[in-house]
Parts: structure tokens; sequence; C-alpha cells
């Protein structure tokens, strides 16, 4: 089958060289422009280029223009994936047909740009691929292809997408050969069972310790590698100019030191089940914290401007005195 892909980022970029390893034809290679102070050159121009495939950066796919150029190419099929544009349903109908487009996630659930890092946020046992059939619904379009995947327990969501990604050409090129042979079967999505999966923004990293800290161990998996979450400790300095363990007569506050977490294990119950969420509850050699249900521990961490360390290691350079109250 004839086919143009478009897509920009590294999801993309697998499904790309299973395509091109196959005895389908990829026409072209349609990526988002680079964009921002410093463009760079997006995972799928870098991976076009590398395959010798010819690539077009057009602003939009869904002006007049762009579609006559697209219609010249013939294409059969349109791959969609981690693209960036909604394809509207004139640019879809310029082939046989339409357009497939991969999503990561088990669809209805998860539809939008962050369905990976919304099950790991959610704390699900489980979540997969899908390839529909586009329409001028966002990602509501009939599945076509399901391939089901379990999430480790202590899996971030980087490493995950990572996984799906890799999986997700295999599953691309099934429905290409069923669409090519007449035999795919489109299956309607439940829209009972829809829900969104919004991109997420820095300020869903802020930890809230009143939260039970398997909630807050899947939030420090979700934001890895991006936005992170993080808290804060405020710092207390002697007149002196050193930071004690606590604070005493004389003794000021200084500017709050925020801390990102990068990987944290689940202590229930709570040695201390009394103490108040973000309170630390050890200091050496583990780093415990209280939350609203359960403790959580802190094994590696970043203070701001300095590099991810083990917990053991912060707490030789860091004053954190147990009874500190994190978040604040």
């Amino acid at each position: 089958m004839r086919l143009v892909m478009l897509g920009t980022g590294p999801f993309a970029v697998p499904t790309l060289r299973r395509l091109a390893a196959s005895p389908h034809e990829v026409l072209r290679v349609i990526t988002r422009p680079p964009r921002g102070r410093r463009p760079e050159a997006p995972p799928m121009q870098v991976a076009a280029e590398e395959l010798n495939l010819p690539l077009w950066q057009p602003d939009t796919v869904n002006s007049e223009d762009s579609r006559l150029r697209l219609s010249a190419d013939a294409p059969e099929l349109l791959v969609v994936c981690d693209y960036g544009e909604i394809l509207k349903p004139e640019t879809l109908a310029l082939t046989p047909h339409g357009g497939i487009n991969l999503h990561g996630s088990l669809l209805p659930k998860y539809r939008g740009a962050a369905p990976v890092q919304w099950a790991v946020l959610n704390g699900d046992a489980e979540t997969g691929n899908t390839v529909i059939q586009m329409t001028a619904g966002l990602d509501a379009g009939p599945c076509l292809g399901i391939d089901v995947l379990p999430i480790d327990p202590d899996e971030s969501a980087g490493a995950l997408e990572a996984r799906l990604a890799a999986r997700g050409g295999d599953l691309v090129l099934t429905v290409i050969d069923a669409l090519a042979a007449g035999t795919a079967t489109p299956i309607k999505q439940d829209r009972q069972q829809a829900s969104k999966a919004p991109r997420l923004e820095k300020e869903h990293g802020a930890i809230d310790w009143s939260r039970d800290a398997q909630a807050i161990k899947n939030q420090v998996r979700a934001l890895d590698p991006w936005p992170r979450a993080y808290t804060s400790w405020q710092r207390i300095s002697e007149p002196g100019g050193s930071s004690p363990r606590s604070s005493s007569p004389g003794s000021s506050p200084q500017e709050p030191l925020r801390l990102i977490l990068h990987r944290t294990s689940v202590i229930a119950p709570s040695p201390n089940p009394a103490a108040a969420p973000g309170t630390v509850l050890e200091a050496g050699p583990r780093l415990l914290v209280a939350t609203g249900a359960g403790a959580l521990e802190i094994l590696a961490l970043q203070p701001a401007g300095k590099r991810v360390m083990e917990a053991a290691e912060f707490l030789r350079g860091y004053q954190l005195p147990i009874g500190a109250l994190l978040g604040t």
C-alpha cells in the first residue's frame, strides 16, 4: 500500500522504521516544522533523513495548498502518530482508506495528548496501544487494532511510553495489512467509557502530602521525565550562617529549597500514623515522609540546581531535621 506518514515526536519513530522495512511504500514523511527560540530538528525529521525518505514540514497540512500537494503523491492511506495537528475531514478524504492513528492508550480511555502519563498517574495496572480509523472527533474513531500491555508498579511514564512506542509499529502494520486485504473489522468506541488525558503542566508536579503514599508515588512516576514531581523544604539558618537540624532562638528562614523527587517507595503502615502529612519521620539512613495514608520513602531526589542523588547522599550534605515539614 502507498503510505504517507505524519508524525513529529519520538513516539512515532519506531512505527516509521517498521513501515520503512515493510513491503509497503512510504511515499513521504510529514512533520511539524521546528519551533522555539532554538529550533531543533524533531525526532521524525531525523529518522526520515536517516532512512532517505522524502520529508515535508508544512505549517499546516489542512490548507488548500497542502491538500493539493498531498493529493499529488496519490497515497492510499495516511498513517498518523504523535503529529501535533488534527487532520480535517477534507484532508482525510484525500485517500481511499482515509487515515489511521496510533494512540498510546486503550481507547476510549484517555483520549488526548498525555494518555501514558494519566494511566500511570491513576495507578492503572495495564494500558496499551490502539489504532483507530480517524474521524472528526479527537481520538474518537472506530478501533481497528488493540495491543494490551501491563504496567510495572515501579515504571515511569517515560519508560512505559518507550515500550509502547516500540510495540506500536507491529500493531500499525497488522492494521495496514488488514485494510489492504479488506479484512479490517472496525469496532465502535463506547462513548460512555471515554475519559480525557489533557497535556500535563508544571503545576501538576506540586506534591500534596495529604494524599496517600501510593498516589504520590504514582505522581512521581507519571511526571518522569517531565514536568517532574516536586516539594519544598523551608530551611532555617542560625545567626552565624549554619543550617541546624532544628530551629533555635534567633534562627531565621532561608529561601525554600525545591526538591525534585525521582524515585520513591510506599511504606505501609506508617511508623507514625499520627504525624502530619509532609512531616519528615526519618532522616537517616533512609528518608521517610508522612502522607495522608502510609509513609513515602524518598529513594532519589534532586535539590534545585543540583544533580540527582540517592537519599543517603542528600542527607549527608543537607541537614534535614526529623520533624521538618515539607511542602510549606
